[in-house]
């Protein structure tokens, strides 16, 4: 069998809902999973499967609102893993009733890391986003170990009665679980050599044009994913190479760009603070004087006032 992410998708159902022009299932929610597959609910928040013992259903397309991670491998080879970001197309397909492959898939609501920490840290985690929609993250025999000893973890706590402590310790093993993609993911897709010097580059002449010109007033504050596109890199790819070369992330260098400009147009005295805010992308003068405040110390008024003494 082979479970695949098909495609993102920028539609989002609440409900599950069958399509009929299409072949996909929209599921939001780990009941509605379950029931598709004819699984019991052990956690509202989250389901893992163990092929081996539950089968999924054969031939589908799910739409999920779910995070997804699913492990393939036979016995004594390398492993495969696949992931799925909440708004994509989880896809299984039997390629013949003599596939002894085994595995897991895991399934997790975002709500689960709500006061977690992982909340603050799953944008990071480069393997769920950088290339992976229509690639497998391959796994030596022993990453595949590691992994399915974090998936029987996770599968020994879903079967206790669940309590106070089940969601912290299922996370933990999540969490771990993840933390050893990263670690594979680094060894599949290394950074190239001097790639990241060349990028920067690429990147100060973009982002000094965008404010030489109209754009800051006309489209707003630049985003990560604006540069990351001219640039055709995947937003956390591009985002390595820029903390690999700066030791910052693209948004904080963004941000630094327009104080510098801020300061300029500030000190020469021409034009007043909400002028200088609207043409930097501000819509709003007060948030650009709390961000100007935010980084500088100073409001902008204040700043003004010290470079006109």
């Amino acid at each position: 069998m082979e479970i695949r992410n098909i495609h993102q998708s920028t539609t989002f159902k609440q409900h599950v809902t069958s399509c009929t022009k299409e072949t996909h299932t929209h599921i939001d929610t780990i009941r509605a999973f379950n029931d598709f597959n004819k699984f019991e609910t052990r956690h509202t928040l989250v389901s893992l499967v163990n092929w081996s013992k539950t089968p999924l259903k054969a031939d589908f397309n799910l739409h999920l609102g779910l995070y997804g991670i699913a492990l393939r491998y036979l016995e004594n080879q390398e492993g495969k893993l696949s992931f799925i970001l909440p708004g994509q197309v989880l896809g299984l397909k039997r390629k013949n009733e003599a596939d002894n492959a085994k595995g897991y898939t895991l399934v997790f609501h975002p709500d689960l890391i709500q006061g977690t920490s992982m909340v603050n840290t799953i944008h990071r985690w480069n393997f769920f986003s950088h290339c992976l929609f229509d690639k497998f993250l391959h796994l030596l025999p022993e990453e595949r170990q590691l992994v399915s000893d974090c998936f029987t973890n996770i599968a020994l706590e879903l079967e206790y009665s669940l309590d106070k402590h089940s969601k912290k310790l299922i996370v933990s093993h999540i969490e771990r679980l993840v933390n050893y993609c990263q670690r594979f993911y680094s060894r599949q897709f290394p950074l190239p050599e001097n790639c990241s010097t060349g990028v920067l580059q690429r990147f100060d002449e973009l982002l000094n044009h965008y404010f030489s010109t109209e754009k800051p007033s006309e489209m707003g504050i630049p985003s990560v994913s604006y540069f990351a596109d001219r640039l055709h890199l995947s937003p956390n790819y591009f985002g390595d190479l820029i903390k690999k070369e700066t030791g910052k992330p693209p948004l904080e260098y963004i941000q630094h760009k327009i104080v510098d400009e801020a300061k300029n147009k500030i000190s020469e005295g021409k034009k007043s603070i909400n002028e200088v805010a609207y043409e930097l992308g501000f819509t709003y003068p007060q948030h650009f004087s709390r961000f100007f405040k935010k980084i500088v110390g100073q409001s902008p008024n204040e700043f003004r006032a010290t470079c006109l003494r």
